[in-house]
């Protein structure tokens, strides 16, 4: 289990250093988008098709880590009320519920990827599908979070996210 743990530990940094690189270069193009045109007035014809990949791509991949990191919505008001033992089986429910939207993001986005291959984005001559990869990548970490958190190993890697109300 140990060995699962720290393969998955590399994937996982790898995929956060993905999504702040995306966040990075999403604040760069933009500011450089609204720069040139305020200053110059002119505009990178790639910009805003750059902008609007990095902008799914940050989306879909910060989604994997709000459920990794437990900062997805949940109502803790109503689970007081039950015993623990009702809320570690509806923490399990949580878990496969989880696992099912992962899944179902796999299978969707994996066939909308396909359905897109064919065209192009017009300002960059991309494949359409660069776009939507981003959602059966994202699948496959949430499914991994989400087994990981079944067998009760934590995958949180940040502390202290939460602000104190």
């Amino acid at each position: 289990m140990d060995y699962i743990k720290k393969v998955f530990k590399v994937i996982d940094s790898i995929f956060e250093k993905f999504t702040l690189l995306f966040l990075v270069a999403l604040i760069f193009v933009v500011t450089t988008q609204v720069m040139t045109r305020k200053l110059f007035n002119f505009v990178f014809f790639w910009s805003e098709e750059i902008t609007l990949l990095l902008l799914a791509w940050f989306a879909f991949m910060a989604i994997a880590i709000g459920f990794r990191e437990y900062i997805h919505l949940g109502i803790d008001t109503l689970t007081n009320l039950f015993p623990k033992s009702f809320n570690k089986v509806l923490d399990k429910i949580i878990s496969a519920s989880i696992f099912a939207f992962g899944f179902y993001l796999v299978v969707q986005g994996w066939e909308f990827t396909l359905l897109t291959s064919e065209s192009t984005l017009p300002a960059t001559k991309l494949p359409s599908s660069i776009t939507y990869v981003a959602m059966p990548i994202t699948g496959v970490m949430i499914c991994g979070y989400s087994l990981l958190q079944f067998f009760n190993i934590n995958t949180t890697r940040h502390k202290d996210l939460e602000e104190d109300l």
